[in-house]
Formats: structure tokens, sequence, C-alpha cells
């Protein structure tokens, strides 16, 4: 593949490299370090002139350094005559802050000021997965690609869940439901959803099932977890409600807080995340976690917009 380079920040190198392989390249050199006031300084060490750039940087550990780290890789691309920049962000930052929540509240939308400070950093194109809400792709005005990672979660489901026939696909919250809803009809099964009640952020008050697990598998999607609060509260409702085994099968695993205690404590099978966020770390403290690879994904969609081609087709398919 001539004129492309792939840059890796420093979020989550392990996935930059598995791209660059899956597309038999290497990854272009850069520099990334900081002074000692803590200022972010990178060197990109080779030509980018006229080149198709795409720079590979996790919104996951210290998510403001490394989305600033971001801003400034782009910013050194385009004004070293770069011909396109394309941010490939499989864990977008701040999507959870994509709206007011409460009438007339002062609450920012942090979503769309990330959205901005991209574009103004001169990016062209962004890549991401599975996007906490999908209009975020309309806060910006360059293209935006939403991937998602439900094809390979359907083929994890078929491949490590024997009585997967049986099971059902259960939404932990209300805003989740078009996305169970999806894998369901995908899979043939029944879906069953949890309604909660928040009395303030990262803690849920009281929650209601809707549907009927009794005697079957339950499968508990979502598109990420942080505390894990929702889930392992989701979990014991649905043991309680009759499901056999649960399984937790979620996009982003930021596990922070006392996540990994409470899925250690909780009835889980097995919680499985994709690798958008480094889980090399998590893995070693919990055994219940388990990871699906969605590098040749990312490596797909690079692919497939450097040479103009449609990315549609990684909606519904996995790349071999």
């Amino acid at each position: 593949m001539p004129n492309i380079k792939i840059f890796s920040g420093s979020s989550h190198p392990d996935l930059s490299q598995k791209i660059a392989d899956r597309l038999g390249l290497e990854l272009a050199k850069v520099v990334t370090k900081k002074f000692s006031n803590q200022e972010t300084c990178v060197e990109i060490g080779e030509s980018v002139r006229g080149e198709d750039v795409y720079i590979v940087q996790s919104g996951c550990g210290e998510i403001n350094d490394n989305l600033m780290e971001l801003l400034i890789m782009i910013n050194a691309c385009k004004i070293a005559s770069a011909s396109r920049v394309t941010a490939v962000i499989p864990c977008f930052p701040y999507a959870r802050q994509d709206k007011k929540d409460k009438v007339g509240s002062r609450a920012p939308i942090s979503a769309k000021l990330v959205a901005n400070m991209l574009s103004v950093s001169g990016a062209d194109h962004i890549i991401t997965m599975d996007l906490h809400a999908s209009q975020i792709q309309g806060f910006f005005d360059i293209p935006v690609d939403n991937l998602y990672a439900e094809p390979a979660v359907l083929k994890w489901i078929k491949e490590n869940i024997p009585e997967w026939k049986n099971c059902i696909i259960v939404s932990p919250d209300a805003g989740g439901a078009k996305r169970v809803t999806s894998i369901a009809d995908r899979l043939n099964v029944d879906f069953a959803l949890i309604h909660k009640e928040r009395k303030k952020a990262n803690e849920v008050d009281r929650m209601v099932l809707v549907g009927d697990v009794t005697g079957r598998v339950a499968i508990l999607v979502d598109d990420m977890a942080d505390t894990c609060g929702t889930i392992c509260h989701a979990a014991d409702k649905l043991i309680s409600a009759g499901a056999t085994k649960v399984y937790a099968i979620l996009t982003h695993g930021i596990f922070s807080g006392p996540a990994i205690t409470r899925i250690n404590n909780a009835c889980f099978e097995a919680v499985v995340v994709t690798n958008t966020i480094p889980q090399e770390e998590k893995m070693k403290h919990c055994p219940k976690i388990q990871v699906i690879d969605i590098s040749m994904i990312l490596a797909e969609a690079i692919r497939r917009t450097h040479n103009g081609e449609s990315v549609s087709y990684l909606f519904s398919h996995v790349p071999l």
C-alpha cells in the first residue's frame, strides 16, 4: 500500500501494532514525550508530505493527556503537508457527555467540544467504534465512520456459548435497546430490558426487569462498562429472576474504580470485552475477563478508506 503512514499514540501501542501487522505495514516513527512541566511533545520521525496518514489513539488510560497527544500529532502531520489525516479512535473520549441531561442544566456537552478540537487540529476523517450515542457523528462537519463490534460479538456468541440458541439478550438500560434488539434479531432469539433509575451518576438506585429469562442463558450486552455497578446489579437481578447463566459482552471495558472487585464477586460466567482499550493488566486480576480482538475490523476500515472503497460491509461482517 503506497502513500500510507500509520502512527501510534501512546494509549494503546499493542492495538496499533496489530493493525499495522494486519495491513503488512511498519508503524511510522514518532517520539512522544513530556517536558518536565508535563507539556506533551511530539516529534514525527519521517516525511508525511502528500501521504494518507492514520493516527491510532484510544480514549483510555490518562484520557486528557492522550487526547492532547492525539491533537498535537494530527496538527504536526497536517502542517507537515500530509494530504489527509484520519484519527482512528477506537474508544471515543467524553462520549457519555453528549447532551444536557436536565432541562436548563448547566452541564457541558463535552463530546461536541472534543469534536471541535479534533476538527480544529486538522483531522479530515474520524474512524471510531460503537459510539456511546450515534448522534455524536453529527457533532462533526467531517466524515465519521462509526464501526460496530456487533459482527465480532455474534461470532463470539456462536463459538463460545454452546446453548446460544436458547439464550436471551438483555440490555442493562433502556438506552441500549436498539443494540440488543439488533443482536437478538440476528441470532433469532428473544430479548429483555432492565429499566434502571439513577439518583446520581455512577450509582444505580433500583432496577426493573422487563421480559422472561427463566431457565435461559442471559447475555447482557452494552457499549461500555466503567465502574460496573449497573451490570453487576443486572446480573444479580437476572439470576434471581431465574436465568441459568449470565454472560456480559461489552465493547469498551473501561473498568475503573471498584470494577474488577465487583466483577470477581458477581455471578458472571464470563465478561467479554473488545481490545479497544488495553486489557492485559485487568485480565491478570480478573480471570472472568475475555477479550475479542477487533484489530482486523479497524485495519480493514483503514484499508478500504485508503483505497476509496465502501466501509459499510464491515457493519455486518467480520473480515476474515
